[in-house]
């Protein structure tokens, strides 16, 4: 009895997005080690700069596509690193807010090159990497990440 095909790892889509992921995460541990963060604290610490103000703990989840599981652990070790404060919202002691610390709007000087060296490191184009970030996008939301 014949089987059915089996795809080898070199016809599978999800083999080279998942070694892609890795070889990203790696290079931008590489390029965060000198500041002591991990990728997600990156990520998380970009969210909040990006926001301007303090975000709570859901919507950074949101932006980050993390549960609070994930995230909170995430959150005390910025905070420990004195990156970040968190704080109950006053208007509604469920929330708790996260804001950026002197230290941590310091820290996004140092950091301020990483995007470039990624970018370098990646050896697309511009036109490229812009393609690419979009057919991703593109990705996520149709499999409901987004």
């Amino acid at each position: 009895m014949a089987t059915p095909a089996q795809l080898s790892i070199d016809d599978m889509l999800c083999f080279p997005l998942y070694a892609a992921t890795r070889a990203v995460t790696r290079t931008y541990a590489d390029l965060l080690a000198e500041v002591g963060m991990t990728y997600p604290q990156y990520l998380t610490m970009t969210a909040l700069w990006e926001a301007g103000g303090p975000l709570s703990v859901g919507e950074l989840g949101e932006r980050l596509l993390l549960d609070s599981g994930t995230l909170t652990p995430l959150l005390k070790r910025l905070e420990a690193a004195g990156h970040v404060v968190r704080r109950r919202d006053t208007e509604d002691e469920r929330r708790v807010l996260v804001e950026v610390t002197e230290a941590g709007d310091r820290l996004r000087e140092q950091v301020s090159e990483v995007p470039r060296q990624l970018f370098d490191a990646m050896g697309l184009s511009l036109a490229e990497l812009v393609e690419l970030r979009e057919r991703l996008r593109g990705l996520l939301a149709n499999l409901g990440q987004t």
